[in-house]
């Protein structure tokens, strides 16, 4: 089922209406929606390099509108609708659940920018965001920091060096996705123990 929903998110790159369904897609990623925004954006912006930057923008503001209906979610709905996450929505179980509560009590803002800029499953913090009742103005810094250096960073690679880019995207992203955080998270904790 996975396989045929990326199947279909990417058929939107050749549909006139390919931007419109990046900005869907990156809004119901961040809430509820399986298949990350990355597949169409890259696939928009191969097609035209010199708008990746454009593709990269609508992506950001889409998956921060997203993230914003999350924490709506969590804040409002999560009673009604709790049922509904941890039986169909990818990432949401109970125990998943309470290790997000206990991060949140000591990490708010770089729990919220880990999960915007690294392949963690983003819903899972925007509406646990909303649950728990995290600082709004952080969580929404954290999201557009997040969200804008991931989607912006995609953009860059493909307008600069093009198609042969893609493969190294695929295959490496992730990865160094997660080894930049680690390296921006562990300097500031080096930084606050130094001083």
């Amino acid at each position: 089922m996975i396989r045929r929903m990326y199947d279909w998110v990417l058929s939107w790159a050749e549909h006139p209406a390919g931007v419109v369904a990046l900005a869907v897609l990156a809004f119901s990623e961040s809430s509820f929606f399986p298949i990350p925004p990355d597949v169409l954006l890259i696939a928009l912006a191969m097609g035209k390099p010199k708008r990746a930057f454009w593709f990269a923008a609508v992506c950001t503001i889409g998956s921060v509108a997203g993230a914003m209906f999350g924490y709506l979610i969590g804040s409002v709905f999560w009673n009604a609708v709790s049922p509904y996450f941890f039986s169909y929505v990818p990432g949401f179980t109970p125990r998943q659940f309470e290790i997000v509560r206990g991060m949140y009590e000591q990490y708010n803002f770089w729990i919220v920018f880990t999960a915007a800029f690294t392949p963690i499953p983003y819903k899972v913090i925007t509406v646990t965001a909303g649950v728990f009742g995290i600082n709004f103005p952080l969580f929404l810094v954290g999201s557009i920091i997040g969200r804008a250096g991931r989607f912006f960073l995609v953009g860059a690679m493909i307008w600069r060096f093009g198609p042969p880019i893609k493969t190294f995207i695929d295959r490496y992203f992730n990865a160094l996705a997660v080894a930049f955080t680690v390296l921006l998270v562990g300097g500031f904790v080096a930084i606050k123990y130094a001083f």
